[in-house]
């Protein structure tokens, strides 16, 4: 059981908007190549926009054909081009909720969510209107036509309606996308809540590192039509298979100046140089001389008090040269005293301001090994 899919489509940069090619016939084609697995999972498709997540949902969906490749979703086969097999959409047991909703104006919400159930008889289809008004908590909406709705009630209504036929798989294309962060955080909550519930696979587009990190069960980082990473928070995080993955996930501290020098026995690390600095990182497998990039998250920065100077344990002299206030948290740059190394951290205010850190000021900064990541 679960959702195979392999496949090969070319498609243009602007997610095959057919006016956008218009106007620029030289928009660079890309080919999606992809393949991955998963189980009655939430996978997060992650990726910068033209990274090719939307022409993905629209080969699974039906609505695009692939070039070669195969579907399969819960052993049916939606897509096969050597069997010669490629179900129509009415065929494909999805459901497929848009970044615009997609409602129908003319429908009131009983009615919009009752036009994926046309097969059904009367009282199986009430049943489960009454259900999907109860599950989405939208039954006092049930009589409202969609201008009549808030962004967020027509969210839970496209909801509703992707559900109701009861789909082997859910495909979300950036549904938050207009919604205000209130709304957002409500609507991401019930998703997960639902996808708990019904344990139906659920593939979701977002561009929205937060929106990936709260829902994911494992994310899929797509770049330039291709997987670069499909793993687990933790893994995306924390143990990127490649600099475009750490950026894409926000880590902004990256050098790629370094190498290995070796093994410390003392501290069970690995010690590498990186311009002129000496950093020791979790004992790796690489050899003395591999070239290795390396980087840390903002947030895992550390900042200590004075007398706490101890080389062995990734501590640093620094100035600070600039603090932004964004709230609670506080970034911080700062300069490496000795190392020509410069560093975005992010701490919270109140510890900043109980250092009376601002810019000119020096201080101490630690990396902890655990926390340095190399790739």
């Amino acid at each position: 059981m679960g959702v195979k899919v392999e496949l090969r489509k070319s498609y243009y940069e602007a997610e095959d908007n057919k006016k956008s090619r218009a106007r620029n016939k030289a928009k660079k084609a890309f080919m999606l190549d992809v393949s991955f697995e998963m189980e009655n999972e939430l996978v997060v498709l992650f990726g910068q926009s033209g990274s090719g997540k939307t022409t993905l949902f629209k080969c699974i969906s039906g609505i695009t054909d692939p070039d070669c490749g195969n579907i399969t979703v819960n052993s049916k086969v939606y897509y096969d081009k050597n069997k010669k097999i490629n179900l129509p959409i009415q065929k494909r047991n999805l459901g497929y909720v848009f970044q615009n909703y997609t409602l129908f104006p003319h429908m009131d919400v009983r009615k919009n969510i009752e036009c994926g159930l046309k097969n059904w008889n009367k009282e199986s289809r009430e049943e489960r209107i009454m259900e999907m008004l109860s599950l989405l908590q939208i039954e006092e909406l049930e009589k409202r036509y969609p201008s009549q709705l808030s962004g967020g009630q027509k969210q839970r209504v496209a909801l509703a309606r992707a559900l109701a036929p009861r789909p082997e798989l859910l495909l979300l294309d950036e549904p938050f996308s207009a919604l205000d962060k209130g709304i957002k955080i409500e609507l991401i909550e019930k998703i997960r809540s639902l996808q708990n519930k019904l344990r139906i696979p659920l593939l979701f587009i977002t561009h929205s590192l937060e929106e990936a990190f709260i829902l994911a069960d494992r994310v899929l980082v797509m770049h330039g039509g291709k997987v670069q990473q499909f793993g687990t928070l933790d893994e995306i995080s924390y143990h990127p298979e490649n600099r475009r993955v750490a950026e894409l996930t926000g880590l902004s501290n990256i050098f790629d100046d370094s190498r290995v020098v070796g093994y410390d026995e003392a501290s069970r690390s690995t010690v590498l140089i990186s311009g002129d600095l000496k950093i020791k990182v979790n004992s790796l497998k690489l050899n003395p001389g591999d070239k290795v990039s390396w980087g840390i998250h903002p947030e895992d920065i550390t900042f200590l008090l004075p007398g706490s100077e101890d080389q062995a344990k990734n501590i640093y002299q620094a100035y600070v040269s600039s603090v932004i206030n964004k709230g609670p948290k506080k970034k911080i740059t700062v300069k490496l005293i000795r190392h020509h190394k410069t560093l975005t951290a992010e701490v919270p205010a109140h510890f900043v301001d109980s250092l009376k850190l601002g810019a000119g000021d020096s201080c101490l900064i630690k990396m902890e090994m655990s926390k340095v990541i190399v790739f």
